[in-house]
């Protein structure tokens, strides 16, 4: 990837900072009924507001909000459908002092969402999902998740083809990049993510992590979304070969957090927060002693 690493302390207008002194934890707050986690759990207002408000006394440093499944299969939702589950969670957490960020990839539910309150819009579809969004990134300032993705929920599975997963990773979010900088976006607002589960099914996310560090060397900030996914489920399956269910994955979650915070992620994406935040810690002590015993 040929980009050059952007400038500034703070991500965009979110107050969040590009370098952290650790890696940030993102708590995951899913306002839908289909969700491959925890659907139906957070669907309740007061129960998705309540959660986020648990997730922060857990640690998170900022709770990510979506209305709209991405898991694989899942059906879009209407817009108004997706602005009514959101909004009203966004708006009470921000009242309550909470950093949020929307989960979308559509223009008029993150500008709506940045009108609640909002500090970051974090779109798995990279922009592809809708062309108006790196114009509003660009003209509000946002911080924005650009993620590799290549296609819906309903059709990535089979787009999981990779050469190297590596370098075709890095070059398509270099693609990326270059859309979101002509419509006026600033390397200053933009954080990367691999796009773990999307197009990559399995295996291929493994060298995603193992490799991390060149995803980091390139100058972006870099958010990991491991929580709960496929292929944990699988590396846990029973002697049967059944996946581990999502909320048996979280050990292995935690596990992913530590090493994503040793290779120098910006933040990880989790559903189960208290043991990510004691992980990237561990991961932090661990990279520290690490350089120190380089610089011997």
């Amino acid at each position: 990837m040929s980009v050059a690493a952007p400038s500034g302390a703070l991500l965009g207008r979110s107050g969040l900072p590009r370098v952290p002194a650790r890696t940030l934890v993102m708590g995951v707050v899913n306002v839908t009924p289909d969700s491959f986690s925890d659907g139906g759990r957070w669907l309740d207002h007061d129960a998705a507001l309540a959660h986020g408000l648990e997730l922060l006394d857990q640690g998170a440093d900022l709770v990510d909000v979506g209305g709209e499944s991405t898991r694989p299969g899942a059906e879009r939702v209407p817009v108004d459908e997706e602005l009514a589950r959101v909004l009203p969670v966004i708006g009470a957490l921000v009242g309550h002092g909470v950093l949020v960020s929307v989960d979308t990839t559509r223009a008029q539910v993150a500008q709506a969402a940045l009108d609640a309150g909002a500090v970051l819009v974090n779109d798995v579809s990279g922009g592809l999902g809708d062309p108006d969004m790196a114009p509003l990134v660009a003209a509000t300032g946002a911080a924005y998740v650009a993620t590799h993705w290549r296609g819906p929920s309903d059709v990535m599975d089979a787009a999981d083809s990779y050469g190297d997963v590596v370098t075709d990773v890095r070059r398509e979010l270099a693609a990326r990049l270059a859309v979101l900088r002509a419509a006026g976006v600033r390397d200053d607002q933009v954080v990367l993510d691999p796009g773990l589960g999307f197009a990559k099914s399995g295996a291929s996310n493994w060298p995603l992590l193992g490799r991390l560090d060149e995803l980091v060397a390139d100058g972006f900030p870099v958010l990991v979304g491991a929580s709960r996914k496929r292929f944990l489920g699988t590396l846990l399956a029973g002697s049967d070969g059944t996946p581990a269910p999502p909320t048996a994955r979280d050990g292995a979650t935690a596990a992913v957090s530590a090493l994503a915070a040793a290779a120098g992620a910006w933040a990880v994406r989790v559903h189960e927060v208290r043991a990510s935040v004691d992980a990237v810690r561990v991961g932090a002590a661990w990279a520290a002693a690490r350089r120190d015993g380089e610089g011997r």
